[in-house]
């Protein structure tokens, strides 16, 4: 549900402005309310499902979400749109939390390392696909139909999840009883590794978000590129992010996540200073853009996947805890990097941000893998 939400709905916003009496940049709103919500929520969910188990909290996060999509189907303004937005961000991050924590609960953490990876491989497929439905859709059909495809899908998973997942939470041994939410949040925050892992999470994501953030302003304003010719060299951007995950697959259970981590980060700084290179050489070209991102989807393949079974692994009872601190972090360092971005691309009106802020995140990045590599967990 959360990469396909990010993502659908961005061909239709400005049919949406037009339909709702309103302009393209409150309509936009509708986007950086889902994902402010999704971090937020992301760390309640993963504590209340350590408390209450995973099935009925992700349940009643699928039942938000359908919810929110007929309430955004039938909104008559567009900050109905923005709350019933706020609300599918809440019943999204359900998936995107718990889905992780549930890995955990039922593979150690190599093994789990490797089922993130099949996982993640599917996750990269929706950037590429999601825009064109949604476009397809808002264009033949209207935006709201837009919602109507996120309402069937999220009752689809509302059954299927109700009829086949059971409860995946271990139980507690004999007078063992579970921490609270503060309890839980304290545990983790003293845990070193936990932060190594999280960070690492955090910064490798931020580089993609620097790209994302940056890149439209760098192609069309700087390099006169049009917004098709943008469009078609990004949706290549994820095949090298669903390799990496393959070979995650294929591979963590075999090097351990930790090698897997520093690979990745060490691919994440090639990729950095090869764009520093091209740009800072004065190519303005799609080529030189576009190039080192192919291979920073590569880096993220092999870093991310092995790093969120890290993090859920320090303390496997309070995986679902574990997985939305480290899940809001990522969106956090992500939300944080495109501001960043785009503040200096404006200042300077020079593509040279971009690969700097690169490097600088994947240097940090391959610091805390090694961490990862000594931190007491």
């Amino acid at each position: 549900m959360n990469p396909i939400s990010v993502n659908i709905i961005v061909p239709a916003l400005t049919s949406m402005a037009a339909g709702l009496g309103t302009d393209f940049a409150t309509a936009q709103l509708t986007l950086t309310s889902y994902l402010f919500a999704t971090a937020v929520s992301q760390v309640v969910l993963g504590l209340l499902s350590d408390k209450y188990g995973r099935r009925p909290v992700l349940l009643a996060g699928i039942l938000i979400y359908v919810v929110a999509s007929f309430l955004c189907l039938a909104a008559t303004s567009i900050w109905i749109v923005v709350v019933g937005r706020i609300l599918q961000g809440f019943g999204a991050a359900s998936g995107f939390a718990l889905g992780r924590a549930i890995v955990r609960d039922l593979y150690e953490r190599e093994k789990a390392a490797s089922m993130l990876g099949y996982i993640t491989m599917g996750f990269s497929t929706a950037p590429m696909v999601a825009p064109l439905i949604g476009g397809l859709i808002s264009d033949n059909f209207g935006w709201r139909l837009v919602f109507v495809f996120m309402a069937a899908i999220s009752l689809f998973l509302l059954v299927f999840v109700w009829l086949s997942l059971p409860e995946t939470r271990k139980p507690l041994s004999e007078g063992e009883v579970r921490a609270g939410f503060v309890e839980s949040f304290a545990i983790l925050m003293r845990i070193p590794a936990f932060w190594a892992y999280s960070l690492n999470l955090a910064l490798s994501v931020a580089i993609f978000f620097t790209f994302l953030g940056g890149t439209p302003y760098v192609a069309i304003t700087l390099f006169g590129m049009t917004g098709t010719e943008y469009g078609i060299y990004f949706a290549f951007v994820p095949v090298g992010f669903f390799i990496g995950n393959w070979f995650t697959a294929g591979l963590a259970t075999r090097l351990g996540i930790v090698r897997m981590i520093i690979a990745g980060n060490v691919l994440g700084v090639a990729a950095g200073i090869a764009s520093l290179i091209l740009l800072g050489a004065g190519w303005r070209n799609h080529f030189a853009l576009f190039a080192p991102m192919y291979l920073v989807g590569l880096s993220n393949g092999l870093s991310m996947a092995n790093g969120m079974a890290g993090a859920v692994s320090v303390r496997p009872k309070l995986a679902g805890a574990a997985s939305g601190i480290a899940g809001s972090m990522q969106m956090g360092f992500g939300a944080i990097s495109t501001v960043v971005i785009g503040y200096l691309l404006t200042l300077t009106e020079s593509p040279m941000p971009v690969p700097i802020c690169m490097v600088a995140l994947a240097v940090l990045a391959l610091v805390t893998g090694f961490w990862a590599r000594t931190a007491r967990s």
